[in-house]
């Protein structure tokens, strides 16, 4: 077990610690000692700050230790490290990952994950049709339940309609309960201008692999509209939120290619057999550089 309390000897061999860091180090690149840390029986670290000002936090950490029985106190080990509060590259993300709404341009090609969540298949060759379809069985008999909850008895025994079955009824629930609808005049006027925004003349829709009449982010709208337009529902994409043409198209079409999985990078592998001739100090070359200026490790 690692003894708490550090070796009386190795911890007051701070002068031995400092110059094996400023032998390390650039000159005037070693600052104040900070504390020592018992890294098991006789064996301590003692940690001095770094001046270097592209390593704002970092801390030179210098290994000691003696032997068992013996006073003289050896260098073991030294080596540059990271503080609390020091100063890190960010930890590596997949560009897929970092992309964000609005960074797609024309031209661009945003693949779809193969398990992107939010896509599902869309036809399935099944002559059954899905539990949660209109025309299933179980939506059939739900709606009898409810037909008969509502309704108790047949239209015929019933004194008066039943409201649901109403001309003002039908009217609402198919959003035509309304003072004024929009003319065909209206109608033309809102496509055109949904077209120039979001049509196939667009630079984007020019630039696209495909049109969003086969993307699986588009969300159909009802009327006659919903024969030439959609909503669309990628958030990636540069039309998200807006009525778009069926022509109309962009780099982040979910058919445009499936991504693979980003690929992770290796952990650092450190070849502990071999020792790279670096130069210690400025002007210095590699070849002019000694084993004898190294020191052990």
């Amino acid at each position: 077990m690692r003894s708490r309390t550090p070796d009386r000897l190795c911890a007051e061999a701070v002068e031995l610690a400092r110059a094996a860091a400023e032998e390390a180090a650039l000159p005037g690149k070693v600052g104040d000692h900070v504390e020592v840390v018992a890294d098991g029986d006789r064996v301590v670290t003692h940690y001095f700050l770094c001046e270097d000002p592209g390593y704002r936090g970092w801390r030179w950490a210098v290994t000691v230790a003696r032997a068992s029985r013996a006073k003289a106190v050896t260098l073991d080990e030294t080596v540059l490290l990271p503080g609390s509060d020091a100063l890190l590259a960010p930890e590596w993300v997949p560009w897929s990952e970092r992309l964000r709404p609005g960074d797609m341009g024309p031209g661009d090609l945003l693949p779809t994950d193969a398990e992107d969540l939010r896509l599902e298949p869309g036809l399935i060759g099944d002559e059954e049709p899905p539990p949660n379809s209109a025309v299933s069985a179980e939506m059939a008999e739900l709606v009898e339940a409810e037909d008969a909850d509502v309704t108790a008895g047949s239209p015929r025994s019933l004194p008066a309609a039943p409201r649901r079955g109403s001309i003002a009824a039908l009217a609402e629930e198919l959003g035509m309960r309304r003072a004024r609808v929009l003319s065909r005049y209206g109608l033309h006027t809102a496509a055109d201008r949904w077209d120039e925004s979001h049509g196939s003349k667009t630079p984007m829709a020019q630039a696209a692999p495909a049109s969003c009449v086969s993307c699986g982010f588009l969300v159909p709208i009802g009327g006659s509209l919903g024969q030439a337009f959609g909503v669309c529902a990628n958030e990636f994409g540069p039309a998200d939120g807006h009525v778009v043409s069926l022509s109309y198209g962009c780099g982040g079409h979910s058919e445009a290619a499936v991504m693979p999985r980003p690929p992770r990078p290796a952990p650092p592998v450190i070849d502990e057999t071999r020792v790279d001739v670096l130069p210690l100090r400025e002007g210095d070359t590699a070849d002019a550089a000694s084993e004898d200026d190294l020191g052990h490790s």
